[in-house]
């Protein structure tokens, strides 16, 4: 058997804490702290303690609550969208000749298709452009 106090130290022995570091022996995590040192409070993530909550504010303490966008088609009671009424049509176009989407105007579902239908007959009988005017240079 071999003494152990024969034995010469290991390099960085004399020196605290694990490998050298003056840290106290505090033990070290693979993600921990850094240079920006810990949370305040020492919370986490997952209701952890001092964490603050996650989610929603209470008392509904938002920016702005959006407004509910209805269709117009269905409020001025339009079954059918009309090639010729050509103000509604150009009103659900955008400045580059296509159609705006539903979440941005807040049609309801029937009435995108019939708009689509209407807006490709007036392009056919030229009451609307097929595409901008400006051209690129």
């Amino acid at each position: 058997m071999v003494d152990t106090q024969d034995r010469a130290p290991a390099p960085g022995a004399d020196r605290p804490g694990p490998a050298g570091r003056d840290d106290g022996g505090a033990p070290r995590t693979r993600f921990g702290a850094g240079a920006q040192g810990g949370r305040p409070g020492g919370g986490g993530r997952d209701g952890e303690a001092g964490g603050r909550p996650r989610g929603r504010r209470p008392g509904g303490g938002g920016r702005y609550a959006p407004r509910r966008k209805v269709c117009q088609f269905c409020v001025d009671s339009i079954g059918e969208v009309d090639y010729k009424d050509i103000a509604r049509i150009r009103r659900h176009i955008s400045e580059r000749g296509k159609i705006e989407p539903r979440r941005k105007l807040g049609t309801c579902a029937k009435h995108p298709r019939s708009l689509t239908v209407a807006f490709r007959r007036a392009r056919h009988v030229a009451r609307l452009p097929v595409t901008t005017s400006s051209g690129r240079s």
